[in-house]
Parts: structure tokens; sequence; C-alpha cells
């Protein structure tokens, strides 16, 4: 793992709270979605389907942050749509930031050159840059030409800047075992990013291209092999190793979406941000009126071919910190 030894004992101190505590279900990262619109319309995303007068909408930063102290966790992923569109975006990071939140900012990255004055470096910050690929790839992905260079350059300008960079990377069905190691070689050794993190995509039923998504079987072929030879170890992933495990199809959990819970302008999303089956005013309520056992891979069709990170990062989070062999080798990396 590449994760700071600051953030993983943060993190390690607020599980054993919960732990403690007797806390069976609580999160430990929130998707935070304080505006849907965004500046692309990429073809596997269903957020941007919204009606236009939501997608007009932004959510108060006073509103965003009640809901993160509401629910108590310690991590924080802004997404949206694109969220430098938000206009108080830089207002909601800093008061996020004050609370001693970890804050991921998740963007194509086009608008950092218009907004990174805004920002500065923090312990708790990091931009996340989404890059589904190299050149013609990703801008395919997000149908739209010159993208992929400007992402790369917005990406130099905050490392100059001495920003944290990470980057979240999207597998589709087309994608193969070659083109997957050849975007994280770039990331990990010729733009020397701090952290990489991949991601199966997942079937949006309102994403404008349904043919993209990959079967589990799939998934576990494509990233058993782009792993083989060293790769693994030598990239820097920000995920735990059972979690990796998992995606090879050496491990397998169930579902634990309550972990990485969704915050957006309708509220709290059932069960995950990538399914709507209705809203929660407050973390509790979504805690408390969700059969939490109807949903995963096995109980809901729609989950079936689900390997994404919201219901089953946590899970490996949670078996990670439950086996002393297991924590030993995530703090080794292996």
């Amino acid at each position: 793992m590449t994760v700071p030894l600051r953030q993983r004992l943060r993190i390690g101190s607020y599980l054993l709270r919960q732990r403690l505590a007797g806390r069976e279900k609580f999160p430990l990262l929130v998707e935070l979605e304080p505006l849907f619109a965004c500046n692309l319309a990429c073809a596997g995303c269903g957020k941007i389907q919204h009606p236009a007068d939501v997608l007009r909408q932004r959510m108060p930063v006073d509103q965003a942050v009640a809901a993160i102290e509401e629910c108590g966790a310690p991590m924080v992923s802004i997404a949206g749509g694109e969220p430098l569109m938000h206009p108080q975006i830089a207002e909601l990071v800093q008061a996020l930031i004050d609370r001693k939140k970890y804050v991921f900012l998740c963007t194509n990255a086009l608008l950092i050159p218009r907004k990174i004055d805004q920002f500065k470096p923090s312990d708790y910050f990091a931009w996340v840059v989404h890059i589904d690929g190299l050149a013609e790839r990703h801008d395919a992905s997000v149908s739209k030409e010159g993208v992929f260079d400007q992402a790369v350059e917005a990406i130099k300008e905050c490392q100059r800047r001495g920003f944290r960079v990470t980057t979240n990377t999207t597998v589709f069905n087309t994608d193969t075992p070659q083109t997957v190691t050849d975007v994280l070689n770039f990331l990990n050794d010729d733009l020397g990013v701090d952290e990489m993190m991949v991601s199966p995509a997942y079937a949006y039923d309102k994403a404008p291209n349904q043919d993209l998504f990959p079967a589990v079987a799939e998934t576990r072929e494509l990233f058993s092999k782009a792993f083989a030879g060293g790769n693994r170890k030598r990239w820097r992933l920000g995920h735990t190793p059972l979690f990796l495990d998992f995606l090879e199809g050496k491990a397998d959990f169930s579902c634990t979406a309550w972990g990485i819970p969704s915050y957006s302008l309708k509220g709290w999303q059932r069960p995950c941000y990538l399914m709507g089956d209705g809203y929660a005013a407050t973390y509790r309520e979504l805690i408390e009126t969700t059969d939490w056992s109807a949903y995963g891979r096995g109980n809901d069709p729609r989950c079936s071919n689900c390997m994404a990170h919201c219901g089953y990062e946590p899970s490996a989070v949670l078996a990670t910190v439950g086996s002393l062999r297991q924590s030993i080798r995530a703090l080794r990396g292996s």
C-alpha cells in the first residue's frame, strides 16, 4: 500500500474504536456528490442523465459538512459530476480539512488550471485524477479528444506545486492486460503519481454505452494477467492486498456497501452510489432501514457482475484488520 503512514494509523485507530464500541456497520469513506453536472459525457457514466433542473443544483457547503459530521467517516471522496464546477468547492474542501477529514477530490482535471490557486497542499488533501488509459483510450472513454494530454499537464502542475496526486482508472471489457499494464506503467513510472487506484466498471442503468461492462470472470482474468510478473508489487497501488486478491479471484467477499456510502443532492443513496433504490435523510436512517442482505452478488441480479470498490474495498479492509497476518501483509504492501 502507498497510503501515508499517518493516514493508515488514523484509519486503524478509527477502526479499532468502532470495534471496541461494538458497531457492526459504520462508514469508512463517504462518496460525497455535491452536484451531478459535468463538463464531459463519458460513455460509461450515468450521473449526467438527471433532468436539467437537477443538473443545475449545487449542494450548500453547510449541508455537505453536516452530513459528513453526522456519519463520522474519517475520509471523504468528493465526486459528481465534476466537483470543480461547484462554485464553493475550495471552501468545502477546506471545511473538511479543518475537521481533520482526509479529502480526495475526484476530477477529470480540465478545470484544475483555472481552480488550482484556490487550493493549498495539505496532509489531508489529494487530487484524484481520472485516467482510463493512454491518450487514445482515455479520450474515447470520455468522448472528447485532447482530454488525456490536458489531464497529464494538470497532474504535472499539481506535482510542481507540492500537492499529493493520485489517479483512478476504470477498467472496461474493451481493456486487455496490456492496456491496463500500459497505463499503470505510465502513471507509476513516467508521471510518478503518489498512488493509483483501479476498479472494474459497473453497469450504470443510464450509461450511454451499455456494452462496456465486464463480467466477473472477465474481470478476474484481466487483473490476474495484468498483475503478473511482479507488476502488482512494483506499482504504487492504493488498495489493500486483499482487495487486489479479490480483483484477481484469489479471494472473495460479501458486499459491505454501508462502508462507503454515498451522499448527494438527494440524500443518502440506497444501497450505494452505483444503484438508486431510494434515499435516506440521515446516515443512521440509511443504516437502520436498508435491507443490506438483499444486495451483493448472489442476492440481487443487478449486482451479479459488480466488483466495484464501493462494495468490496471496505470488505477487504475489514478482513485485513481482522487478521494479524493480513495486517502485516498490508503494512509490507505485499
